[in-house]
C-alpha cells in the first residue's frame, strides 16, 4: 500500500489561500499518479485533483478548476495543492492517496484508496 502524510490544511477566511502538501517515504511519488481529495462534513470522499505519474498530466473537477494547482516537487518528493481564492465550500478534511497507477484515469476509484489523515482546511469568515 501507498501511504502518504498530508500537512498544511488550517482556518482561512473567504478568498484566502493555503498550501497543501503530500509526502511519502519509501517509494518515488512520480512514479504513480497521485490525487487530493476532501470529505466534507457529513459527505463522502471526493477528488478534486490529479497528477500524472509520467508526463504530468493534470486533472481538476469543475469546483476547483482556476483555483487550485497541482505540482510535483521531485527532488523534495512531495506534492502540492495550492488552493486559492477559497470558498466556504472548500471545507472539509483533505487527502492525498494513489492507486497505483501511472495514469490519472482511475483516480475516483475509491475503492483502491487507502486514507491517511488527512489535513482539515476550513474556510470560515
Amino acid at each position: 500500500q501507498l501511504q502518504f502524510v498530508e500537512s498544511g490544511g488550517g482556518l482561512v477566511q473567504p478568498g484566502g489561500s493555503l498550501r497543501l502538501s503530500c509526502t511519502a517515504s519509501g517509494f518515488n511519488l512520480r512514479h504513480y499518479a497521485i490525487g487530493w481529495y476532501r470529505r466534507a462534513p457529513g459527505k463522502e470522499h471526493e477528488g478534486v485533483s490529479c497528477i500524472n505519474g509520467v508526463h504530468e498530466d493534470k486533472i481538476y473537477e469543475d469546483s476547483v478548476k482556476g483555483r487550485f494547482t497541482i505540482d510535483r516537487d521531485s527532488a523534495n518528493n512531495t506534492v502540492y495543492l495550492q488552493m486559492n481564492n477559497l470558498k466556504p465550500e472548500d471545507t472539509g478534511v483533505y487527502f492525498c492517496a494513489s492507486t497505483g497507477y501511472y495514469y490519472c484515469l482511475d483516480y475516483k476509484s475509491y475503492s483502491k484508496l487507502t486514507w491517511g489523515q488527512g489535513t482539515q482546511v476550513t474556510v470560515s469568515s
